[in-house]
C-alpha cells in the first residue's frame, strides 16, 4: 500500500516539474519571437482581511461572514468562480487576496497547518505526521 502512496506522490511531483518547464517554454519562446507569454487564470486565491468592522455596511460584513473572514489578520483560500470574483470586488477594501504558488502554500502549511494525530491537535513540521494519520489509507 505504501508503494502505491508513494508511486502516485511521485507522479504528481512529474507532473508539477512538467507543468513548470512547459510554461518556461513558451515563456522563452513567446519571448524569442518578439511576443506575449499570458499564462493561465488561477483556480484558487488566498483572501487575508486587513480591516476592522467598524463602519462596515452590511452587505460586504455577510460576504466576509461567508468568506469565514471574522477578524483582522483571518485568511482563507478560494476557489475563483464567477461568484466568488464578485464578492471579492465589493469586499476589496477589506481584504487583500493573490494567488499562492506551490512554495508560499506548503511554507504556510508548515508554519501555521496543524493535523489531528492520535486524538491531538499537533502542528505540521514536516510530511512526516501526515504520512502517519494517512498510512492506513
Amino acid at each position: 500500500m505504501r508503494k502505491v502512496i508513494f508511486k502516485r506522490a511521485e507522479k504528481y511531483v512529474n507532473e508539477y516539474r512538467k507543468q513548470e518547464r512547459a510554461t518556461i517554454r513558451a515563456r522563452r519562446q513567446a519571448k524569442s519571437h518578439g511576443n506575449f507569454y499570458v499564462g493561465q487564470e488561477a483556480k484558487v486565491a488566498f483572501v487575508i482581511r486587513i480591516r476592522g468592522i467598524n463602519g462596515v455596511s452590511p452587505k460586504p460584513r455577510k460576504i466576509l461572514q461567508l468568506l469565514r473572514l471574522t477578524q483582522i489578520n483571518n485568511g482563507v483560500f478560494v476557489r475563483l468562480n464567477k461568484a466568488t470574483l464578485n464578492m471579492l470586488k465589493l469586499v476589496e477594501p477589506y481584504v487583500t487576496y493573490g494567488y499562492p504558488n506551490l512554495k508560499s502554500v506548503r511554507e504556510l502549511v508548515y508554519k501555521r497547518g496543524f493535523a489531528r494525530f492520535r486524538g491531538q491537535r499537533q502542528p505540521i513540521h514536516d510530511n512526516k505526521i501526515v504520512a502517519a494519520s494517512l498510512g492506513k489509507y
